[in-house]
């Protein structure tokens, strides 16, 4: 039994499904078969059943995913504690986050990571926040800071570091939009939206739509907080934000937050990697000292 096969075992008894986990894991069909034949062989017991339509988890396999995940913990942990005696961890790591979190969230944690790691050299991406899972999942980048999405991949490791309200906003400037906004009742129907064009903030003002009975006036559909905030500034629409992006934007003053008659779930910030690299020295030191934060 090696690290190796134990991820493979975990991540086929969470997907229950061969091409799935061969696809995120990075291996063939017949070596993720060949992984699992191996240790059914060392145990001398059936970890699974399967026939053509579904895989199911037998006794032994339910009994052997439980010690698995201890003992993987157990050895990451270990070479966690090791690896951390030394202050020579050197090599590179390349993040990604938004221009809010870069000077929000980020500079406390570098701060504490730099110490720890002085050798370690950072290549820092910014970007539309909705696009750091799928980054890190296609290997773009070795770390990012995420709103944590609905469905988080299997592959995909999420420490949270914050919780994030959400408004929706529109403009203080004399527009049509506020002359709209300060009729009541609101004509939601005629009130032109900037929306994301995908991720979280998508879904809950999706959610909100669909909660409000709103058919939405579409005015454009935008990749990034920062943006959807500077063109309600503008005078352009309606927008969903987080409050932090709000907060930190040379336009706040232009903005308002529009009271609405639902709550919206506030974003789960955090870390995320690719989970079989939780191993890797400077991955360790940077998600100990993230979660920590």
């Amino acid at each position: 039994m090696d690290v190796r096969s134990v991820e493979l075992f975990l991540h086929l008894s969470q997907s229950l499904h061969f091409a799935k986990t061969s696809q995120a894991m990075h291996v063939s069909a017949s070596t993720l078969s060949r992984v699992i034949q191996r240790l059914e062989d060392e145990l001398g017991s059936s970890l699974f059943t399967r026939d053509k339509r579904s895989v199911h988890l037998t006794q032994a396999g339910q009994r052997f995913r439980s010690f698995a995940e201890q003992w993987l913990e157990q050895w990451r942990l270990l070479q966690m504690d090791l690896s951390l005696q030394s202050n020579a961890l050197a090599g590179e790591l390349t993040l990604y986050c938004s221009v809010t979190a870069s000077y929000s969230h980020l500079p406390d944690i570098l701060d504490k990571y730099r110490l720890s790691c002085p050798n370690a050299d950072i290549k820092l991406a910014t970007g539309d926040v909705a696009m750091a899972v799928d980054k890190v999942a296609n290997g773009e980048v070795d770390i990012a800071i995420a709103a944590r999405p609905d469905h988080l991949p299997l592959n995909i490791a999420f420490a949270s570091i914050s919780k994030i309200p959400l408004s929706i906003i529109g403009p203080t400037v004399s527009c049509n939009v506020r002359k709209l906004l300060e009729r009541n009742p609101i004509p939601w129907d005629q009130v032109p939206f900037i929306l994301p064009e995908h991720g979280p903030a998508r879904a809950r003002i999706d959610h909100w739509f669909k909660a409000m009975r709103i058919t939405p006036n579409v005015h454009a559909k935008v990749a990034g907080h920062e943006a959807i905030v500077s063109m309600v500034a503008l005078g352009s629409g309606v927008g969903i934000a987080p409050e932090v992006v709000v907060d930190n934007s040379p336009v706040r003053e232009r903005i308002q937050s529009v009271a609405v008659g639902v709550e919206l779930e506030p974003f789960d910030l955090g870390i995320c990697m690719l989970s079989r690299r939780l191993h890797e020295p400077l991955m360790q030191r940077f998600w100990q000292i993230a979660a920590r934060n």
